[in-house]
């Protein structure tokens, strides 16, 4: 794999290290997605919100955030920078004035299909080593691997699609965030304080 050896009787080290071979593929894919992602706003990062604002219900900033493992102000600047040419909309949330919630517009859903094509185009071109059946496998097995990692990191879950379409896979749920929670040193209140 990584080229010839000083002895043929003993294999490359590297050959069979999951880490050297991911980063192989990851930087491969880095490169030439942010070739394609990079006159889109926000570049890499703006296409993952349009892809959550584009594939699922409207959400509201802080969910996305969590959703993609996004610093919530770095969010609040990938989101200004795709409504400005009208991919995205934020609106008011219904069940909480507070709360902004991200929807995608027309323009919005046709700048992603365009370049959810073009970065499909990268995938195969990436896994051109493979058949097609190959390719189907590395991807379910990815998608297993990256749903387990998930469940065990302590962001919070990203494979709440795969628990929509193969249910007998679902991911644990995570603790209620409404939970009541009482911070250190924190003393009950009284009606004297």
């Amino acid at each position: 794999m990584t080229g010839d050896s000083d002895r043929p009787d003993r294999p490359d080290p590297l050959d069979d290290d999951l880490g050297w071979m991911l980063g192989i593929v990851f930087r491969g894919y880095v490169r030439a997605a942010e070739h394609t992602l990079i006159d889109f706003p926000g570049g890499p990062r703006g296409y993952q919100v349009l892809t959550a604002a584009a594939t699922g219900p409207a959400r509201n900033q802080g969910a996305i955030a969590e959703e993609l493992g996004i610093d919530r102000t770095v969010l609040t600047y990938l989101i200004d920078d795709l409504e400005r040419p009208g991919f995205v909309a934020r609106r008011a949330d219904p069940a909480d004035r507070r709360s902004r919630l991200v929807d995608v517009t027309d323009a919005g859903r046709a700048a992603w299909e365009q370049r959810r094509g073009a970065l499909r185009q990268v995938e195969a071109h990436l896994l051109g080593a493979l058949t097609p059946t190959e390719s189907a496998t590395l991807r379910a097995l990815l998608q297993r691997v990256a749903c387990s990692t998930q469940a065990i990191d302590p962001l919070r879950d990203l494979c709440q699609a795969v628990a929509e379409v193969r249910p007998d896979q679902a991911p644990p749920t995570p603790p209620d965030p409404t939970a009541p929670r009482r911070s250190r040193g924190a003393r009950p209140r009284t009606p004297e304080s």
